[in-house]
Parts: structure tokens; sequence; C-alpha cells
């Protein structure tokens, strides 16, 4: 990216706002406020918190947070130009951004005179006095105004006097920021880059910001591009939630300019903790976490080639382009039946005392690629994965079966329009004595997770501090139709750490059976260790 730069880039967050117009992407106003602790207390500038005009929750938003303990962003209010021949001060617009107390106001205006005639539908003029009295209303109550250029970069390519005029409206009516929007996500990083030095030529006086959209899968490189020509501050959403395929992703925009370019952004020693920021606003939205993600995804530092691995294993910068603990990440390596032995090695290797035997090390992995040709997954069932390598060595890694099974099933019935109950059985023998329990349950996988944990209580009592937190199911060959393989995929924690399960079958019920019994197996050998 060039020499590095000291210069201050603020990072003005719009997940609360802009990201909430994402297809799925829905907060609460608890939500709301909780995001914006978590983003106070990463370090970012400006945390705009909505459009206190288009709807109660915004509104809300605005009032609690003066009761939240806010301690370095300041809270930005969004809102749209006067409307046409109308005065500011009897704009409920206007009146809605003061109402908010917001110590900053950003308001949107039209930069592309396609928007002035086609949207807006007033001659030029009438467009600049709008930008002018807005900016200049929400100014002289005192509030930091920032005002959002829509559309820029379409409007500059189309007539750039005009969009450089639009600009100058603003500057002169008060704004603090002029913000160069790429709203329809359709420029590339060059483009940006040169309007962005050609304005700074024009109005050297004025503090430009970058807000992109992801259209062209280029809104982080694009704002990049815009403040190593001259911009300020970054506009963009955690994770790059947003309107159609999204904005610009903070958690990638802040590691690069940071680390690889050398600005100063966040707070002292707090981008270390962007992966639990992520994580956080993905939670708190309900949404699925992106493993593929840049800097803080799960697979972002995970590595499972077996010459990477090896490599990885004596220098990690041949195949890290950062140390993932920068940003709060950290190194993963999987097992499958891409491996060689030197992923068996790091994974296992010093656990089980195997890193100088590669005989272990190849039977070990001679039994992974023999399962994942069955359709096994290893690389989110780390407690199946430590199964087999105990019952591949087997001596003293594994204590032998806890129990026998004799039989399980289940049974399912619906009656008279009611809904179906399920009823779960499990008959095993422990230590000699035999175990028949029943349990009913919401589904198969609950009603026989209910009968299991009823047999095995009585003899392993710590199999009550495993719980279940996600199971996801897959067909393996759908060729094969309703007869397919599937692979079940099943979350726990205890009260120590989080692991994952697998088994696979054609009969679904038993793949989940698989899965189950791993998880209370494999927290039995770890009780086994812990009590010697």
């Amino acid at each position: 990216m060039g020499k590095t730069d000291k210069r201050r880039i603020e990072i003005y967050d719009t997940t609360l706002r802009d990201g909430t117009q994402g297809e799925g992407v829905s907060l609460s106003l608890e939500d709301k406020l909780r995001i914006a602790e978590k983003l106070d207390t990463l370090g970012v500038d400006y945390i705009e918190g909505g459009y206190p005009l288009s709807n109660p929750k915004d509104a809300g938003f605005f009032r609690e947070i003066t009761r939240r303990a806010i301690r370095q962003a300041k809270i930005a209010a969004f809102g749209m130009t006067r409307r046409r021949d109308a005065k500011a001060d009897e704009d409920a617009g206007m009146k809605a951004l003061l109402d908010s107390h917001a110590p900053v106001c950003t308001i949107v205006g039209k930069s592309w005179d396609l928007h002035v005639r086609e949207v807006l539908r007033v001659n030029d003029d009438e467009n600049l006095a709008m930008i002018a009295d807005s900016v200049a209303f929400c100014a002289k109550h005192g509030r930091e105004v920032i005002y959002d250029a829509e559309h820029f970069f379409d409007g500059y390519r189309a007539n750039a006097p005009y969009a450089q005029a639009t600009l100058k409206a603003a500057l002169e009516a008060g704004a603090t920021h002029l913000v160069l929007c790429d709203t329809n996500g359709g420029s590339l990083p060059g483009q940006v880059a040169q309007i962005v030095a050609e304005v700074l030529a024009a109005l050297p006086a004025a503090r430009l910001g970058i807000h992109t959209h992801n259209d062209s899968n280029l809104a982080v490189a694009t704002a990049l591009a815009a403040v190593q020509a001259g911009a300020v501050q970054v506009q963009g959403t955690v994770n790059g939630v947003g309107e159609r395929t999204g904005n610009a992703d903070l958690t990638s925009v802040i590691p690069n300019l940071v680390l690889k370019c050398g600005f100063d952004c966040l707070r002292p020693g707090s981008l270390s903790h962007l992966t639990e920021v992520s994580r956080f606003v993905y939670d708190v939205a309900n949404l699925n976490f992106r493993s593929d993600q840049p800097f803080v995804g799960r697979s972002a530092f995970a590595h499972k080639g077996g010459m990477h691995v090896h490599a990885v294993t004596r220098n990690t910068r041949t195949y890290e382009h950062i140390d993932p603990e920068a940003v709060g990440n950290t190194r993963r390596i999987l097992v499958s039946e891409l491996s060689g032995a030197s992923n068996i090695a790091a994974t296992a290797g010093e656990k089980f005392h195997i890193l100088d035997n590669r005989a272990a090390q190849k039977k070990v992995l001679d039994e992974v690629v023999r399962l994942e040709a069955e359709g096994y997954q290893f690389e989110t069932a780390e407690a199946s994965f430590q199964l087999l390598v105990r019952k591949t060595l087997g001596g003293e890694w594994w204590p032998g079966q806890f129990w026998e099974l004799g039989h399980f099933r289940c049974n399912i019935y619906r009656q008279n329009g009611q809904p179906a109950e399920t009823e779960g059985v499990v008959c095993l023998t422990i230590n000699g004595c035999q175990e028949h329990t029943v349990s009913s349950g919401d589904g198969p996988v609950n009603a026989l997770d209910g009968a299991l944990r009823k047999a095995l209580r009585p003899h392993y009592p710590c199999v009550d501090q495993i719980h279940l937190d996600d199971y996801k199911v897959r067909v393996v060959n759908a060729v094969e139709e309703t007869a397919a393989k599937v692979r079940v995929t099943i979350s726990f924690h205890d009260d120590q750490h989080a692991f994952g399960t697998v088994g696979v079958s054609t009969n679904i019920i038993e793949a989940s059976w698989l899965a189950l019994t791993d998880a209370f197996e494999y927290e039995l050998v770890k009780a086994m260790e812990r009590d010697g």
C-alpha cells in the first residue's frame, strides 16, 4: 500500500442505520444500544444511531443512548436535506435532527444532477439551496454537521462542475466533513483515488470522508484508495452488512489502515478486540457467521494443505499476512483428506506424544482419509477428531468403551391434528448394569439426548455439564436422493470450552446418535484425565 502514514483516520460506523437496510438484518432498540456500547469500547470515532424521523425505534435510540456510558464516540443522527420549496426551520426532518439531541447531524444530499432532475424534480439551484439551508440550520444550532454527498462519483463523472458545487455549498454553510459516497457501488479504486485528489485540489480546506458500497466487491478497496488520496474519514459497517451487497466492511478496512498503511485509528490497543466485536454484532443481529471473512473469520488463519502446515509450523509468516492475534483471531490447523502428516503433528502431535512418530501420524492420517471418504469432516468437529486419534492409537489414550449399546429407537406419533410428539428409548449396559431409559422431546435428537443422559447420569454425573448449542445436517451424496448419506454436526459447550462432533449415516437418526455419543465420550475422557 506504499509508505506508512501516521495521519489520524476517523472511523464512522453506520451499522445501526445503513447496516439495518440489509436483507435479513433487524435490530431491536436494545440490540442497537448494546452494539453502540461495544463500538464505543472498540474506539470508533462516530456512531450513527439512525434516522430519527423514520421510525419510533430510531427516535428512541437517541433518548436512551444518553443513559449509556458512551465515553469516546460521538453519536450522529442521520437525515435528509429539507424538502423542496420549504424553509429549514419548518421542515419535519430538520426538527427531528435537532430533537434527537445528537451532537452530530449527518445530512445526505444529492450531488448527481440526474437525481436532482428525476428524483427531487427541482432545478439545480434549488438543490444547492436545499443543501446549504439544511447544513446551516443544524450548524446554527451548535451541531457538528457531516454532509454525505450521495451518488457523488456517478455525479462527478456525469457533471463534475455541478458535483463540486454541491460540496462547496455544504462546506460554505458550515459542514465539518464532506463525505463522498459511492452509493451504487460501481466505482473502481483508481477512479475513486483520482476524483478524491481532484476534489481536494479544488477544495483544499475540506475534510473529506468516503462511504462505499460493495456492489462490485470493491467497497474496501475503494475506501482504502480514497484514504490514500487524502480522505480523513471512512464510513462503513461491522461485517459489511447493508443494502444490496452491503457496505465497506470495517473489520477489513480498519486492520488494513492500521497494519498495512500505518494510519492511526481507534484507540490504542483496541484493534485486538476486532474479532470479538465482529462476532458480537453477528450474535446480537442473529446473523450467520462468515467463516471465510478476512481478518476476523474463523477460517481467516486456518491451514489445511499439508505443505502449508509444514511451512507455518516453521515460520508463520510463510502463509500468514499478519499475526492473527493482532486482530484478536487465532490460528487453526485443519485435518482432512488433504492433510499431510504435518497437520496431524500440528494438531495432535504434542498432546498425544507423536511429534516424532511418523508411523503413528500416518496411522491417524489413514483413518482420517478413510472416514472422510465416507462423508465425515473434522474441521468443525474437534471432539470427534480427538476421539478418532485416541481410538486409533489405543493403549494409554483410549480407556475402552464406557458403555455397551443394546439398542436405541425413536417413536414419533401424531393424531387428531395435534402437534407431533417424540419419544426416545435407550438401552445400555454400563459396568454390568443395564439401563433402559425413556425421554420425550421436541424432536428425535432432543428425545435421544434426554434418554441418553438419563442412562449415563447415575454412572457419569459429569454428563450434565454438556449443553447442546447448534445442530446442522448436510446431505453428503445428493445424487442418491432420499437414500443419500447425511452428515450431522453438533456444537456443544461445557463449563470450560466449546467443541463440535460429527456423525455420518444414511439414517439421519443414526448420524445424530453418533454425533451425540461422541460428545459424551469426549466429556468422559476429559473427566478421567482431570480426575487422574
